[in-house]
């Protein structure tokens, strides 16, 4: 009976040897760089909704467009947080930096607002032109009356931005430069319409 308990244990051992190993990953946070502050202030409020994205979006893998019709994602990389999330995130810092809207809220935190930033993001991933991969990333925005839900305002931001190289931290990088151009474009575009429609 030990023998038997013996050689169980022996097979349990050797069957654990030739489970696949969990390759390495690395955890990448969306570059940025922070906007210039502003003197001026607004009197309304903005409540910054996360964009809803298709499924293949909806996910902390890095994606990749090797060939026009041909999706992959980056091995052994990951973003930290989802990435309608993680975009979310970075405008949401991008209008603190830019500092006009002092009363900012997200969807998650069920606050009062005067108006609504919702969005849904059409691209999110890196493709290749001429061999060099490049950001690029597509937003189409609207701007919600928050009491009637009335679209008051709407645009499609696309920006897309060359990586130096084929690394992924070249590429993490071109994501970063993609997304302060976004978020630059997209609080300026936010405090026009805003400002016409609560005079």
């Amino acid at each position: 009976m030990k023998r038997l308990s013996l050689l169980l244990a022996a097979g349990l051992l050797s069957a654990c040897s030739i489970l696949p190993q969990s390759e390495p990953l690395d955890i990448y946070l969306l570059p940025s760089t922070a906007l210039p502050a502003q003197t001026q202030r607004v009197d309304w409020s903005l409540r910054v909704n996360s964009p809803v994205s298709n499924q293949l979006l909806d996910g902390t893998r890095i994606v990749v467009l090797p060939e026009p019709d041909r999706i992959n994602t980056y091995q052994g990389v990951r973003w930290s947080e989802r990435t309608p999330q993680l975009l979310r995130g970075r405008l949401l810092d991008a209008f603190h930096d830019d500092g006009r809207i002092q009363a900012l809220s997200n969807e998650e935190q069920r606050l009062q607002a005067d108006l609504e930033l919702v969005s849904d993001l059409r691209s999110f991933h890196s493709q290749y032109r001429d061999g060099v991969p490049e950001a690029l990333i597509q937003l189409d925005a609207r701007l919600v009356d928050a009491r009637d839900q009335r679209i008051l305002a709407s645009r499609r931001f696309s920006v897309s931005q060359p990586a130096s190289d084929t690394s992924i931290a070249s590429v993490v990088k071109a994501f970063g430069q993609a997304g302060d151009r976004l978020s630059r474009e997209l609080v300026d575009w936010t405090l026009a319409e805003g400002q016409r429609a609560t005079q």
